[in-house]
């Protein structure tokens, strides 16, 4: 089964992916903070991962370049959720690589199309 981690501090927006994505054969984590998704990371990389960018505590970008430090050949792709549409503020995922972004709101069925295009170009890739 691939494993999706959402890290996310809306209960309403993991548990929308988690009820939607299940149906396309996904098992879903979640985390609420960069913070337990590293946790979650360490003990056990997932086939993909979606964050948002704001969140209390260590938000998305900051999860992102701390996996970038300790994962410099991360395995997974990573899916950003950001409703932050100035393309300034998205330079960062460029330096970092294998980086998708989301626009909020988003459609589960738009998330279910888009992981399926990420694991099909990582395993054509890999």
């Amino acid at each position: 089964m691939k494993r999706l981690l959402v890290v996310d501090d809306e209960p309403h927006v993991a548990r929308v992916l988690r009820v939607s994505l299940a149906k396309e054969g996904w098992a879903i984590e979640v985390a609420h903070n960069g913070t337990e998704a590293l946790a979650l990371i360490a003990a056990n990389p997932p086939d993909v991962m979606i964050t948002d960018i704001q969140m209390p505590g260590m938000g998305g970008e900051e999860l992102c370049r701390k996996l970038h430090a300790s994962m410099p050949d991360r395995p997974f792709p990573i899916l950003v959720m950001t409703s932050m549409t100035a393309l300034d503020q998205r330079n960062w995922a460029r330096e970092l690589g294998d980086i998708e972004f989301l626009e909020k709101p988003v459609s589960p069925r738009r998330v279910a199309a888009t992981l399926t295009q990420l694991l099909e170009r990582k395993n054509n890739d890999g």
